[in-house]
């Protein structure tokens, strides 16, 4: 069997199928599954968050952060096809520890500068910011996703290394955005939202 090329375009040639009207879906090797398949609802997911990090970009995001974002909204399509093909067929497009450590490496560079955290943040501060944070939501639940179809399927243990990787990167991304616009991160303070007790005059 042949396998497309890494730069050879992807084809598609009609969107609508009629092939999922029943709830049936096919899987990168053609094995027809349930769409309800936690496999269905890992790369789903994935999906879910590319388009997050699309939200993202289409801000005033920070010059200096729109590269590895644009890379890495390609590198989830690979996330999502690696979910797609079960994990013992070969010569398939699989996540690899290069793009980990990538990651990794952006989290290093972006965290260097930041102040030591004295607190849990609260998902907010500038635009950009609480867009960033969304998107750390929305790739915690896309590991745990992906966590079930390891637990039922069997999927490449890269997968969840690169979601809970690229969690962390966006934590990190969104405290790197609120101090590139000079704005104080909301810092989650115990027992503050608990309203004054009234006193009897």
């Amino acid at each position: 069997m042949s396998t497309r090329k890494r730069d050879e375009p992807v084809r598609l040639t009609r969107i609508y199928t009629r092939g999922g009207d029943r709830g049936q879906t096919s899987l990168g090797d053609g094995s027809r599954v349930p769409k309800l398949d936690c496999r269905i609802a890992a790369f789903g997911t994935v999906d879910e968050l590319n388009s997050q990090l699309g939200f993202v970009l289409a801000g005033d995001v920070p010059s200096r952060f729109r590269p590895w974002l644009e890379r890495i909204q390609n590198q989830l399509f690979d996330v999502g096809a690696d979910l797609s093909v079960p994990f013992g067929v070969t010569e398939r497009l699989r996540v690899t520890q290069t793009a980990v450590d990538e990651l990794e490496r952006l989290c290093d560079e972006l965290n260097v500068d930041l102040p030591e955290l004295r607190s849990f943040v609260l998902p907010g501060g500038t635009e950009t910011a609480a867009r960033l944070h969304l998107a750390r939501a929305v790739c915690r639940r896309a590991e745990r996703e992906a966590l079930a179809a390891n637990a039922e399927h069997g999927i490449n243990p890269l997968v969840l290394t690169y979601l809970n990787r690229l969690s962390d990167l966006l934590f990190i991304a969104a405290r790197a955005a609120n101090a590139d616009a000079g704005k104080d991160e909301p810092l989650w303070l115990p027992g503050a939202a608990e309203p004054e007790a009234e006193t009897e005059s």
